[in-house]
């Protein structure tokens, strides 16, 4: 059987086929009562728009593509709810695209949005994409960087300064009088936990006898944490590290979970811990997290609101808007709290 067409419709509605193309896509222009005949043999007839090929004829789609590295991260769900937030307030939705910081997953979502003629990409990189996402701007699809600085590149941008983040982080166990701090991270191709250490490190320098040791985890997973936690709390307790900053919360929650419930190493005691990001269950582990807090939501909707500026006015100047993060602290690092 053939599928129902826009034909079927205005023969059913009794009316001509542009007056059914203007209730789908221009309803304003067409009185209340037709709108409610067309829609009504719509619903009878089963139609379902062939929105492909109103894509190929007015030259891109309704859709802006995002790519995240890992959408297991509550982190970079937030993001993907406030561009999904911002986007339907502007008519448009968002196809999720998760690399798990893998560059081949990554292109291959890029290849796709391209194909699909997305109406823009929003996409938190690996490495360096700036080529390719200056060919996909030459292309007419607008393109902006999320949680990653595009200055200096032409490529519009959100991002947090990383920097502050890890100087705040290890400052604040340094004022706590931590001097063996260890600095928990991975996938060190990644500007974000390359930043992160380099204001761990800016802080460290302002302390005499202070050390900083680098600790290279698998992943950045929970269970990366848990293994890396492991191996810490096998060290003899003058070989440890007193303060443990991670690069995410997902590393410190399994820090914590190896140190509170399979060996004996007493948090904030014995080893401060400080994670990254401060996801929502960051409060609600057993030992509540401290953590330096990111606009999460707001990176996402930010993103699309620069996005649409940029369809509005594709000579705009790239813009790189730069959020400042915050110290949450918590148990973990200090007990009691500061309330």
């Amino acid at each position: 059987m053939a599928p129902i067409g826009i034909k079927d419709v205005a023969r059913h509605a009794s009316v001509s086929v542009g007056t059914v193309s203007n209730v789908l896509n221009r309803p304003s222009r067409v009185s209340e009562e037709t709108v409610a005949r067309v829609r009504q043999a719509i619903d009878t007839l089963g139609f379902v728009r062939n929105d492909a090929a109103r894509q190929l004829r007015i030259g891109h789609s309704s859709t802006i593509g995002l790519v995240v590295l890992d959408i297991g991260n509550p982190f970079f769900a937030d993001i993907a709810r406030g561009a999904e937030d911002a986007a339907d307030s502007a008519g448009l939705s968002v196809i999720l695209g998760n690399s798990d910081e893998n560059t081949v997953r990554e292109g291959a979502y890029l290849d796709l949005f391209e194909e699909q003629r997305v109406r823009g990409v929003l996409i938190s990189p690996i490495g360096d994409v700036t080529e390719r996402l200056n060919r996909l701007r030459s292309n007419g699809t607008r393109t902006v960087l999320v949680d990653r600085s595009g200055a200096g590149t032409g490529v519009s941008s959100v991002s947090v300064d990383n920097v502050a983040g890890g100087y705040l982080a290890v400052r604040h166990l340094l004022d706590l009088g931590r001097r063996r701090i260890a600095y928990l991270g991975a996938q060190f191709e990644i500007r974000q936990v390359v930043d992160r250490l380099e204001g761990a490190r800016r802080a460290i320098a302002e302390v005499p006898g202070a050390q900083l040791e680098v600790v290279r985890a698998d992943g950045l997973t929970v269970v990366d944490g848990r293994k890396a936690g492991q191996a810490i709390a096998r060290r003899a307790t003058a070989d440890r590290p007193d303060a443990v900053f991670t690069v995410n919360d997902l590393l410190a929650v399994g820090v914590l979970q190896a140190f509170v419930m399979t060996s004996d190493v007493r948090v904030p005691d014995e080893v401060a811990l400080v994670g990254y990001d401060d996801i929502d269950f960051a409060a609600a582990t057993v030992v509540p997290l401290t953590s330096v807090r990111q606009p999460s939501r707001m990176l996402g909707e930010t993103a699309v609101s620069i996005l649409l500026e940029e369809l509005d006015d594709p000579e705009l100047t790239p813009q790189n808007v730069v959020f400042s993060p915050e110290l949450v602290v918590r148990a973990s690092s200090v007990y009691p709290p500061p309330a």
